[in-house]
């Protein structure tokens, strides 16, 4: 058995901690100082987190490696196989053409571009988040706004400002199911705590939308339609991820925000002439005149109707008791780890839910949109396969930042940095957040900062007696703030907003917004952990 060490380096935690931040500040820097590529920083990382482990930890060789598998065997699955079939998904909306049926009929459920912007970036791009996440979404939603007119830079603003209240819930719940799995915190509990905290930012992001679009005067105009359709999308998110399911969260609150809208007599109000020539500075590449016809509109809905109707089936519980049924819980290989209190850590169990997960319940309405939508079994599997070619390069980066956590965890790597960082007492409860944004702002993934920091807040939790699960779910919720900031984002919205080298450009025009958000969200946290909003809490 290997034993944990909070201190190993000369029984000093400071200098243990800092030794054991290596591993991650190899990382960082090589992403945000270097910007090597994210799969390639991952490695890297990696390797150091092995070698600290190994020399400094006496983590045996062995157990190191066997760490390093397991997180890469998580990341492969649930993770990356629920990502792949939900981008399969839209690659075969594509291939049929009713992802453009979609897209118009968007356009035409209002001509005022406030509105579309909060119909396409916020609800579809939430949907989009919800499904795929890693970036479909920024890219998909700036498309969509420059086909309908949109300027390049405004459209990319807003399709990365949108980008933060689904986040937590994105891909399926993957962020958030992540969490639980490297913390050993339950998942229900989990996506509790961050449901109460990411609704709340749905309040503010549509209300920014607005001004974004169209400054102050959109404000003025259409903060109804931008606080109704908050209101509505935060609602549903909060219900879902406390009552039914993690993973229906943002596909529920996206169509409830759209709903919303689609419904308020406000929000299909003519925009006048004068907002549309501010607004609409770009050349417009698609006539909406034409309407397509009602069959293909519904037949266009059909692959999100499936996925709700399937997870919601999946939930009810003598169906959810026979698929956790298949589910292969089993010690892992070479492993064999203790914590500094000698009792043994979760990580030594691994299980595969071969039915339960996210990914084998997308897979199965990905399979049913291909018969609907007229697809042949030949070239299904071969955007299936291709699906797969476009994401090697972030299942790379998704395995190699699992593993890299998963060593960093199993070998007390963590436990270290959570043990100083309690020394920020309470001061811990404000610098939550700022954590896990800062981890999303350098990966680009709440996911993978999630397994970064996600123990690391547990640990340092125990440490100052504030509560476990809200620190964790803070590292989700600020984390989501992260994602406009990017490199990774701000590149992809770049290259659908057709604005190479523009980068640095759109950080700045962002950055204040991120910063701003992430202020309201450490002040959530800080009054979440106190009797000032502690009724919050379930």
């Amino acid at each position: 058995m290997f034993v944990q060490q909070l201190a190993p380096l000369a029984g000093s935690l400071g200098l243990s901690a800092l030794v054991a931040a290596l591993p991650l500040a190899t990382v960082l820097v090589l992403l945000g100082v270097v910007r090597m590529k994210a799969h390639l920083a991952a490695l890297l990382g990696l390797a150091v987190a092995l070698v600290v482990a190994i020399a400094v930890y006496a983590m045996p060789l062995p157990q190191a490696l066997s760490s390093a598998v397991q997180g890469a065997a998580f990341g492969l699955f649930p993770i990356m196989w629920i990502v792949v079939n939900a981008l399969w998904i839209y690659r075969i909306t594509v291939r049929t053409g009713h992802f453009d049926v979609l897209r118009r009929s968007f356009g035409r459920v209002s001509d005022d571009p406030r509105i579309q912007a909060l119909i396409i970036a916020f609800c579809f791009g939430a949907l989009m988040e919800a499904l795929a996440g890693f970036g479909a979404p920024v890219a998909i939603s700036a498309v969509m706004l420059v086909a309908l007119g949109f300027a390049p830079v405004r459209a990319a603003m807003v399709a990365l400002v949108a980008n933060t209240a689904p986040v937590a819930f994105g891909a399926m719940g993957t962020p958030v199911v992540t969490l639980a799995q490297v913390t050993g915190l339950p998942l229900d509990t989990v996506s509790s705590i961050v449901g109460r905290q990411t609704p709340l930012l749905a309040l503010f992001v549509p209300l920014l939308l607005v001004i974004i679009v169209d400054g102050k005067r959109g404000l003025r105009e259409t903060w109804l339609p931008a606080l109704v359709c908050g209101v509505a999308f935060g609602v549903f998110q909060f219900l879902a991820s406390n009552y039914v399911s993690a993973q229906l969260a943002d596909i529920g609150a996206a169509l409830a925000g759209a709903a919303a809208l689609v419904l308020l007599p406000a929000a299909r109000k003519p925009a006048r002439e004068e907002v549309r020539r501010k607004v609409l500075t770009g050349v417009r590449t698609e006539v909406l005149d034409e309407p397509d016809r009602r069959a293909e509109v519904v037949r266009a809905y059909v692959p999100y109707a499936l996925i709700i109707a399937i997870f919601s089936i999946g939930q009810l519980p003598p169906v959810k008791k026979l698929l956790d049924a298949a589910t292969w819980k089993f010690d892992w290989p070479v492993l064999d780890v203790a914590n500094a209190n000698g009792k043994p850590v979760a990580g030594n169990l691994f299980s595969i839910p071969f039915l339960s997960t996210g990914g084998t319940l997308v897979l199965l309405a990905g399979v049913l949109t291909a018969l609907a939508l007229r697809v042949a079994a030949r070239d299904t599997l071969r955007e299936w396969l291709a699906t797969v070619r476009e994401l090697r390069f972030a299942i790379l980066t998704v395995t190699g930042v699992l593993a890299l956590a998963y060593v960093l965890n199993l070998s007390g790597q963590t436990t270290t940095i959570g043990y100083l960082i309690a020394g920020a007492g309470a001061g811990l409860a404000f610098l939550s957040p700022v954590l896990g944004w800062f981890g999303v702002a350098v990966s680009g993934s709440d996911t993978s900062a999630n397994a970064l920091f996600g123990a690391l807040q547990v640990t340092a939790a125990g440490q100052t007696g504030l509560p476990a699960d809200l620190l964790a779910a803070a590292n989700s919720s600020g984390g989501v703030l992260g994602k406009m900031i990017s490199p990774q984002n701000l590149t992809i919205a770049c290259v659908a907003a057709n604005l190479p080298g523009e980068e640095g450009r759109l950080l700045r025009k962002v950055l204040p917004w991120s910063i701003g958000l992430l202020l309201v969200m450490c002040l959530i946290v800080v009054g979440q952990s106190t009797a000032a909003l502690s009724w919050m809490l379930p």
